[in-house]
């Protein structure tokens, strides 16, 4: 089995069914394989085959879906990377991906355009034709019909996925046709995706989770795909309202920037049965307030990374009531998890310790880098580099990023715990706490504020906030005070940029 003849099977099951919904026009799974079976056989024309990669640079749209297919079925590598690059983060990948082809939307073309003569690769891009450019839809009108049977099996490399590049580069994270499909049956399984089953892609397709764990598993059962380009509070309530999806993803604040949104009350959400969250946990009053707003309790958080598929774990939703916060406690099926210490040994309750993963979905390894693969998979389990503890009901509570935790004076300080704190602080819009290089501490607790309004005390007032919530040792001994915290285009605060800004 493959991905790609995930699509072709359903194209015969489901002909007629809808694959596609979007603003201005629905696809059918037999209008859809066969735009697919054309597109691959204009690559096959053009020298794109087995094992080449294929740079995706697409909003969420049809032909997006068309391209991902179309490279799979000829054998290539699929790399969709995040619409919002920038032109040099672009060109590092193509470099490092060493891609024989990018495929662009025509609204991304000023981002590409001074790499064309820099880079000799095959260069597809929508709407009008540009000198260096093949225009996309002559490329697919000019495709044949004949049917291409794709031949990988489940150990051939079928996609890679770059990294956020928090700490630096991006890495290329390399997945078979097994890994994906793991984590695609995970998800199909325990979300209870049907052939009726709707599913709404608003989060880019270009990450892991919306990628794997709703195209591809929506895909495995014949569902709908209903694709919108981007995502805005207003835009998820109509879309809800009018297309009658059943299966949403979204990052927290996707969520609680919709339940701010006073149309939540003129709108009929009732046709979702699950609203499924991830890249961070929601409290208990976030909860509460989303299932007040959104009128169910059928909030479902999921904890994965990129690395493992993504796979791990979920909180289901009668869990949410006394658990809220926590990343449940189990692993998803086809994955296992432990938490150990810097021996691999399990740790034990409330004792801090790293959360490993071991299933298929993990990820064959990072692209050109056998060293930082070995670091991260060991003996079959992925190092996930979250560090987290295990409650007396076995729930686990993520505590923050092993790498970002601080060791002053040879105490280890946890910077998330100080920030939820120091959030709270009346006149601080958000922070970042990292460790700087201390000479007799080795480091110490540095925090970066944006504030509501200028402060000549602010490191007084901060510390005078957090003495008596934190222990004295995790308060901040330096506060700067930034304009904005530095981001990647997922919204991920860059801590290492952060770092480089600390004067010594």
């Amino acid at each position: 089995m493959n991905i790609s003849e995930l699509l072709a099977r359903n194209s015969r099951k489901f002909t007629n069914n809808t694959a596609v919904v979007e603003e201005h026009q629905q696809l059918t799974y037999g209008e859809i394989d066969l735009k697919v079976t054309k597109l691959a056989n204009a690559f096959l024309e053009r020298g794109i085959g087995k094992g080449d990669k294929v740079i995706l640079f697409m909003p969420n749209t049809s032909n997006f879906l068309i391209t991902y297919f179309a490279v799979l079925r000829v054998g290539g590598v699929i790399t969709p990377v995040s619409a919002r690059l920038t032109s040099p983060e672009l060109e590092y990948i193509i470099e490092h991906s060493e891609a024989k082809a990018v495929v662009i939307e025509h609204i991304l073309y000023n981002t590409c355009a001074s790499l064309v003569e820099k880079h000799n690769l095959l260069w597809v891009k929508t709407g009008a034709d540009v000198d260096g450019w093949i225009g996309f839809e002559d490329l697919l009108d000019g495709g044949k019909e004949d049917e291409i049977v794709c031949t990988l099996k489940e150990d051939d490399l079928a996609t890679m996925l770059y990294t956020s590049g928090t700490t630096g580069k991006p890495k290329g994270v390399l997945f078979s046709n097994r890994s994906i499909l793991t984590v695609a049956t995970m998800m199909c399984i325990e979300m209870e995706m049907k052939n009726e089953s709707r599913m709404l892609h608003m989060m880019p397709l270009s990450h892991s989770a919306p990628l794997h764990l709703f195209l591809v598993a929506g895909t495995y059962v014949g569902a709908a795909h209903l694709l919108t380009p981007t995502f805005t509070p207003d835009l998820l309530l109509d879309v809800v309202d009018k297309w009658k999806p059943t299966h949403f993803f979204g990052a927290p604040v996707a969520y609680l920037l919709s339940a701010k949104n006073p149309a939540i009350e003129e709108k009929d959400l009732s046709s979702m049965t699950h609203w499924v969250y991830g890249g961070a946990p929601l409290g208990q009053k976030e909860v509460q307030f989303l299932q007040k707003a959104f009128k169910t309790d059928r909030f479902y958080c999921v904890y994965g990374l990129t690395e493992a598929g993504p796979n791990g774990t979920l909180l289901r939703p009668e869990e949410h009531e006394s658990k809220s916060g926590s990343i449940g406690q189990r692993a998803a099926l086809n994955c296992e998890i432990k938490l150990v210490d810097d021996n691999g040994e399990e740790v034990g309750v409330n004792e801090p310790g790293e959360i490993i993963l071991k299933g298929e979905g993990n990820m064959v390894g990072y692209y050109n880098d056998p060293e930082k693969t070995r670091e991260t998979l060991k003996d079959g389990w992925l190092y996930t580099g979250d560090m987290a503890k295990k409650d007396e009901d076995g729930f686990i509570w993520v505590i923050d990023r092993k790498k970002d935790m601080i060791i002053s004076g040879g105490i280890n300080v946890f910077p998330k715990e100080v920030e939820e704190v120091l959030t709270g602080h009346p006149n601080i819009v958000e922070c970042a706490v990292v460790g700087v290089p201390h000479e007799e501490w080795g480091e110490t607790v540095t925090a970066y504020v944006v504030l509501k309004e200028e402060s000549a005390t602010v490191e007084e007032n901060c510390k005078e906030f957090l003495r008596g919530k934190l222990a004295d040792y995790k308060i901040p001994r330096r506060v700067e005070v930034i304009d904005q915290l530095p981001r990647n285009p997922t919204g991920k605060i860059l801590k290492h940029q952060l770092k480089s800004l600390t004067k010594q």
